[in-house]
């Protein structure tokens, strides 16, 4: 049924905009050219021209300050010298620009904002990003990952909680065999389009043990973060890393835990005032998971944009951890 009905939406839903929408201007005597409406998402289907936003104006769409942190603020002086400065390099830059791009593809955001409304009687919004192809994710660039973990390449890594691959990708060719984990459906069919083998969220540590293992904005929206960090002890090599990124200020939200407000029944303790005493803690938590810090940095949590903005960003930090040394 939902099938059916995603395909409908995605055929029938255009095509009603495209031609009942000026009709309905013309039959109530409003001239197309004047017509000036209170709603932004009305004036952008009037007239796309107008649609302009602060950070397009001044071409800067990924802001410096978004790679900045504070280190005074950070109370472990080992952790300091362990930072890493990233900035906006080519292939964040050519995402933010694709971004913007889309953003004004007026039917297109227009037809998926209209049938989100529709299928979010069926689907999760994941199922749903899924389904329409939007809402892609940047992370990490090729560039980024390879600076971090200092080039690692090797046999067999997994990206727990992948979502479409997008992010996934930055890793991809440093390894014979790509593996994902992903509880859309929608998304795995994605996953494997792009020649990643999807495992069973349940039983993906069977396929271990892996030489990389990562966990990309996963740990804030999973029912059971504990019980993912000890998996992941157990699957990593020896002499493999974890890949953690980590959106601050700490909210933890589960999608599919509805009946529990979509808290997850399992919290991680990261606490503080502020984003740098949080990862301060959240790095804590790890080391009592049995994981030692390598290296870390702090990188924008891209998303694609929409009518609204052309992109999307949240504050991530990147950590790069070990096995804890005995």
């Amino acid at each position: 049924m939902r099938v059916y009905v995603a395909n409908f939406l995605q055929i029938f839903l255009p095509l009603v905009l495209v031609l009942v929408f000026p009709r309905i201007l013309d039959y109530c005597g409003i001239s197309r050219m004047n017509y000036r409406p209170r709603s932004s998402l009305t004036q952008v289907l009037i007239n796309k021209g107008l649609k302009m936003n602060a950070e397009t104006e001044n071409g800067e769409l990924v802001k410096p300050g978004w790679y900045q942190v504070n280190l005074q603020d950070i109370s472990d002086e080992k952790m300091r010298e362990k930072f890493v400065q990233l900035s906006a390099d080519t292939a964040t830059q050519e995402f933010a620009r694709q971004s913007s791009e889309k953003s004004d593809w007026i039917f297109t955001q227009l037809y998926q904002n209209f049938a989100k409304i529709f299928m979010s009687i069926f689907y999760t919004q994941t199922d749903i990003n899924g389904i329409l192809g939007r809402g892609s994710m940047f992370v990490l660039s090729r560039e980024q990952y390879l600076t971090l973990t200092d080039g690692l390449e090797g046999e067999k890594m997994i990206d727990l909680g992948a979502g479409d691959g997008a992010p996934t990708m930055s890793m991809f060719h440093s390894f014979t065999s790509v593996y994902a984990t992903e509880a859309s459906a929608p998304m795995r069919k994605i996953l494997k389009s792009n020649g990643i083998q999807v495992l069973e969220v349940e039983h993906w540590a069977e396929q271990g043990p892996f030489d990389l293992i990562s966990c990309l904005n996963l740990l804030d929206r999973a029912d059971n973060p504990e019980t993912i960090l000890q998996a992941i002890k157990a699957s990593l090599k020896p002499q493999g890393l974890l890949l953690i990124a980590l959106v601050l200020p700490f909210r933890p939200y589960v999608e599919l835990n509805v009946k529990e407000k979509n808290k997850p029944s399992q919290l991680l303790d990261i606490h503080g005032d502020t984003t740098e005493q949080q990862i301060v803690s959240a790095v804590e938590v790890l080391r009592r998971a049995g994981f030692d810090l390598v290296r870390w940095s702090r990188v924008p949590y891209l998303c694609e944009g929409d009518l609204n903005q052309p992109i999307y960003h949240l504050t991530d930090f990147i950590l790069v951890l070990k096995h804890q040394d005995q």
